[in-house]
C-alpha cells in the first residue's frame, strides 16, 4: 500500500511555472527595457501563432475571458433585449457577458452523461428574440457542434463558443475556438495556457467581427485619437503575451500529459460509489479539470483531505441560485441543481508523477 507525508495539492501555480522560469525572468528583464508595454510584438507574435494553432484567421487578444464573451456579442450589435442562449450549468462569467451588452441569458440545461449544453433542449427555447447560442466546452471537452450549428442555421442564429476551459480540445478535427461564428479564450493562471495574471482573446474567421473587437478592446477606436463607436480598454499587455508566447509551444505536451492521467483515473478508478466522467472523448478532450461526482461529496472530500490530496469544487452553486441572478432564483433547473450538488475535481495536470496518480486512485478505491 502506497504511504506519503506530502500532500497532493489540487493545483500548485508554482510547480506548473518552474519550468519555464528561466526564460519568463529574460523576457521581463527584455520588456522592462523595450519601453513598450502595451500591443507591441509580443502580442502580434502571440496573436498570431494562436490563430494558427486554433486554425482560425484572426486572434484578437484581450484583457480577460469575460470581456472576450462580451467583446464577441457587443461587436455582433444585436438589438438590445437579444436572447442569448446559454448552459444552465456553467461558470457565471458566460452569463455574465451577455448581461453586460444589454442582452438577455437564457438557459438551458445539460445533458447529464457530458455535462454540456443538450443540444435536445435548445430549440424549445428559441423565441423571435433568440439571435445566438453561446456553448461552454466545459471542463475541456466540446460541445456536440454539429449538432448545435444545424440548430442555429434552421433559425438563423449565430454560435460563439466559451472556450475558457478547452484551450487544443478538438472536435471532429477541429480545434476548439474555430467550431463557430467566434470564441473567447481565457489565459487566467490555472488555465492549460495560463499567463501569470489575467489575460484572454477571440478567434474567429469572421474579417468584420475581427476588426470590430480590435477597435472595442481599445476604447472604439482603429485608427488613434478617432472614436466611432463606445468601447473599453480590454488589452492583452506584452507581459503575458510573452509569457503565453514561451507556454504555447508546449501545450500539445502538456494536454496529452493531462490526458495520460485522465485515461488512467477512468480505467483505474472502481470505487461504485464514484460517479466517472463520460469518456467518449478522452483523446480529443482538453481535460482542464476531471470531475466525479458522489451523492456525500463533503464527506469524500474531507476523506481525501486526511489522506493528503486536495480537491475542488467546480462549481458548488448553480448560476439561477446566486443572488447576482436573484430573478432566477425560484426556476427550477434541475440537472444542474444536481450536478452542482455532486460534482468534485480531482487533481489533474501535467506535474503530477504517475506516483502520485497512482496514491489517488488508490485511495479513491478504499474510500
Amino acid at each position: 500500500m502506497n504511504t506519503r507525508t506530502n500532500f497532493i495539492p489540487f493545483l500548485d501555480l508554482k510547480r506548473i511555472n518552474k519550468p519555464y522560469e528561466t526564460p519568463i525572468i529574460e523576457i521581463l528583464t527584455k520588456k522592462v527595457s523595450s519601453g513598450w508595454y502595451i500591443l507591441g510584438d509580443e502580442v502580434n507574435h502571440f496573436e498570431k501563432s494562436f490563430a494558427e494553432y486554433c486554425g482560425t484567421k484572426h486572434c484578437i487578444g484581450v484583457a480577460n475571458g469575460l470581456d472576450a464573451l462580451a467583446l464577441l456579442l457587443k461587436a455582433s450589435d444585436f438589438p438590445k433585449g437579444s436572447e442569448v442562449i446559454v448552459p444552465s450549468n456553467t461558470y457565471i462569467a458566460t452569463i455574465l457577458a451577455v448581461s453586460m451588452v444589454g442582452l438577455v441569458p437564457v438557459l438551458v440545461e445539460p445533458d447529464l452523461n457530458t455535462y454540456l449544453i443538450d443540444p435536445q433542449k435548445i430549440e424549445e427555447k428559441i423565441t423571435s428574440k433568440t439571435q445566438a447560442i453561446l456553448t461552454v466546452h466545459l471542463y475541456g471537452k466540446c460541445c456536440n457542434m454539429n449538432a448545435i450549428n444545424a440548430i442555429a442555421q434552421k433559425y438563423n442564429l449565430k454560435v460563439f463558443e466559451d472556450t475558457a476551459q478547452a484551450h487544443g480540445a478538438s472536435y471532429e478535427g477541429q480545434k476548439a475556438g474555430n467550431l463557430s461564428h467566434g470564441a473567447g479564450f481565457s489565459f487566467y493562471p490555472t488555465k492549460n495556457l495560463g499567463a501569470m495574471g489575467d489575460a484572454g482573446a477571440v478567434t474567429t474567421n469572421d474579417d468584420e467581427l475581427a476588426g470590430g473587437i480590435r477597435a472595442l478592446r481599445n476604447y472604439g477606436s482603429a485608427e488613434k485619437y478617432i472614436f466611432n463607436e463606445q468601447g473599453i480598454n480590454s488589452r492583452l499587455d506584452e507581459v503575458q503575451a510573452a509569457i503565453l508566447n514561451i507556454k504555447l509551444p508546449v501545450l500539445e505536451l502538456v494536454n496529452e500529459r493531462r490526458r495520460q492521467i485522465a485515461q488512467r483515473y477512468l480505467s483505474e478508478i472502481s470505487n461504485p460509489e464514484i460517479i466517472l466522467p463520460s469518456a467518449e472523448s478522452v483523446s480529443s478532450d482538453a481535460w482542464h479539470l476531471f470531475v466525479v461526482r458522489l451523492k456525500d461529496r463533503a464527506r469524500f472530500r474531507e476523506y481525501l483531505r486526511e489522506n493528503l490530496i486536495g480537491s475542488d469544487m467546480h462549481y458548488p452553486v448553480a448560476p439561477h441560485k446566486q443572488l447576482a441572478y436573484k430573478e432566477w432564483n425560484a426556476d427550477s433547473y434541475p440537472i444542474s441543481e444536481l450536478l452542482h450538488n455532486e460534482v468534485l475535481s480531482l487533481p489533474l495536470n501535467q506535474t503530477l508523477t504517475d506516483e502520485e496518480v497512482s496514491y489517488i486512485i488508490e485511495k479513491i478505491n478504499h474510500y
